[in-house]
């Protein structure tokens, strides 16, 4: 009875954790809830996350891609992470070999794909920050104030988000030199 009991707790903790880790869809791809659903058009999308007080997100994934499930699983999923970028950032998901229509910056209208390869973008996950405000006749690529190709732990994914967040890259204090000084006061808390 007790070893019934304890099966089903463990169960219900595995299927509670794999809720939050965001779903897959029919294209393969891992999606949080939160994520938007949008047209794909840059200069909207951006348009739209500044009335919502928000900065746009790109991320570009692929089906099958282990990287961006570890993402999913392990640093998306964790409330600290999925509250902060959820609360300032309007996320939209973009599949590496789509076909989805895209317009870009300067008005050019692209599938999924095309626009990756335009804007540089080969690996997955690529996370693209944008600007606050949508500037005219360039490309996502130019425009982008950051980008973090790969996955990264949950310090250095959450500190990238804060850094464009407070735009320190106005400021001349690059992410390198911000993440470290992050790290060292998150050090310092711990030993407190």
């Amino acid at each position: 009875m007790l070893r019934t009991s304890m099966m089903a707790a463990c169960l219900a903790l595995f299927t509670l954790n794999a809720a939050h880790a965001g779903e897959v869809g029919e294209d393969g791809l891992h999606r949080e809830p939160w994520f938007s659903v949008t047209f794909k058009d840059i200069a909207e999308d951006i348009k739209s996350a500044a009335a919502e007080g928000k900065r746009l997100v790109i991320i570009y994934e692929q089906r099958g891609c282990i990287y961006c499930k570890e993402m999913h699983e392990k640093v998306l999923s964790d409330p600290e992470v999925r509250d902060y970028v959820q609360k300032n950032f309007m996320v939209v998901e973009y599949n590496l070999f789509g076909d989805e229509e895209v317009t870009d910056l300067d008005g050019t209208k692209l599938t999924e794909k095309t626009a990756a390869r335009k804007w540089g973008f080969m690996f997955t996950p690529t996370i693209v920050f944008l600007p606050e405000t949508a500037p005219q006749n360039t490309t996502v690529r130019d425009a982008a104030v950051a980008t973090m190709p790969g996955a990264f732990k949950k310090g250095t994914f959450l500190d990238l988000f804060h850094w464009v967040r407070e735009k320190k890259y106005e400021t001349g204090e690059s992410f390198p030199n911000y993440h470290i000084r992050m790290s060292k006061d998150r050090a310092a808390s711990a030993n407190d």
